[in-house]
């Protein structure tokens, strides 16, 4: 288990900012995921952490100690940091059998056969591969593969991992597979492992803690699953994580309307939440319900069933928003496309509007 510390990295390439002022602890034996959306400098913060990208300003410790500093000239080479990587394209050398394919890290640092041979088999063991040391990776399914990558990054490091899109090339069945098995050798190690992902869903699922970067590669919040869902930081979080609608609203002599071309009474007193005389309205899918007595009618323009849930999109004087319904809730029934329906609203976010 080893603590891991950046403290006000930055870095450019030309005038592009990717990193600035970047800042961020992962406490040992943690799973901390890091999220957002493409461009944001996700992998550039695996990289700076491995080494591989120099930063113009900021301190990089693991377990303590200052591997880079730029202000002290401190730039401890990448194969000196001990740090087991595991890549989105597994860089399974396909020339190299399974076997030298998990000892490559331990060769490097030039260790006997003697001593090499436990290592492997260990890593071999957590990563239930034992029997395969003589395939070759053509042999192998994307599953196995992996599973490969994943051992010879703990032949590196069984302390500290960073996984950069590890499951992305893997179908639904296998990631969903992948996901357990890793939360299962994290927990039998303790290893510190930093997540790196585009998928909020798996990041939610196996992570402690999540990061969810903004565009510009600042942090929009921290937190668990449950505590960004219930309480995003702002509307780009809220967003960002699961599906979610937008609607506009305005204040009027002491009522909530919808704000289109003919407004809609929404709310006959005013919620707490809502400041200022406009707002958008951010609600879930599945915090959208119909309702036959409600004042707020749409046209539902396209119903899917999905099996576990009807998957809804309405026309709401204009705006299409999504509603979500579980199919085998006692009071679930089915609407078809071009039926009229009433909605009620629950669990109510208001966020500013730009026009406001």
């Amino acid at each position: 288990m080893e603590k891991v510390e950046l403290k006000n990295i930055c870095v450019s390439y030309g005038e592009h900012v990717v990193l600035k002022d970047f800042s961020l602890k992962v406490e040992p034996g943690q799973i901390i995921g890091i999220v957002g959306p493409s461009g944001c400098g996700k992998t550039t913060i695996a990289r700076t952490i491995c080494g591989f990208i120099k930063p113009q300003q900021g301190t990089v410790k693991l377990d303590g100690k200052t591997i880079f500093s730029h202000k002290d000239r401190i730039d401890t080479p990448p194969e000196q940091r001990h740090i087991g990587v595991v890549f989105q394209d597994y860089a399974v050398w396909p020339h190299l059998s399974v076997y030298d394919n998990i000892a490559y890290p331990l060769k490097k640092r030039r260790l006997s056969k003697q001593e090499i041979s436990p290592q492997v088999n260990n890593a071999l063991e957590q990563v239930n591969m034992l029997g395969y040391e003589k395939y070759m990776p053509s042999q192998l399914s994307g599953g196995q593969q992996q599973r490969v990558a994943i051992a010879r990054a703990l032949t590196s490091s069984s302390d500290f991992l960073i996984m950069d899109e590890p499951i992305t090339n893997l179908d639904a069945k296998l990631r969903e597979q992948m996901l357990v098995e890793i939360r299962m050798l994290q927990q039998r190690l303790g290893t510190t492992i930093i997540y790196i992902t585009h998928d909020q869903e798996a990041a939610m699922q196996l992570c402690d803690k999540i990061v969810i970067l903004e565009l510009d590669g600042s942090i929009a919040q921290i937190g668990t699953d449950e505590e960004i869902i219930k309480n995003p930081a702002n509307r780009f979080v809220f967003q960002f994580i699961g599906v979610s609608n937008f609607i506009p609203v305005m204040v009027d002599d002491g009522k909530v309307f919808f704000d289109f071309e003919e407004k809609i009474l929404f709310k006959s007193k005013i919620p707490e939440k809502l400041a200022g005389k406009k707002a958008m309205l951010g609600i879930r899918p599945m915090d959208i319900v119909f309702d036959d007595d409600s004042p707020v009618r749409a046209i539902v323009s396209q119903a899917v069933f999905l099996g576990n849930m009807y998957n809804y999109f309405v026309r709401l004087s204009g705006l299409e928003i999504r509603v979500q319904q579980i199919a085998t809730s006692e009071n679930a029934r089915s609407y078809a496309e071009g039926q009229e329906v009433g909605l009620a609203f629950l669990e109510e976010r208001y966020f500013e509007r730009e026009d406001a």
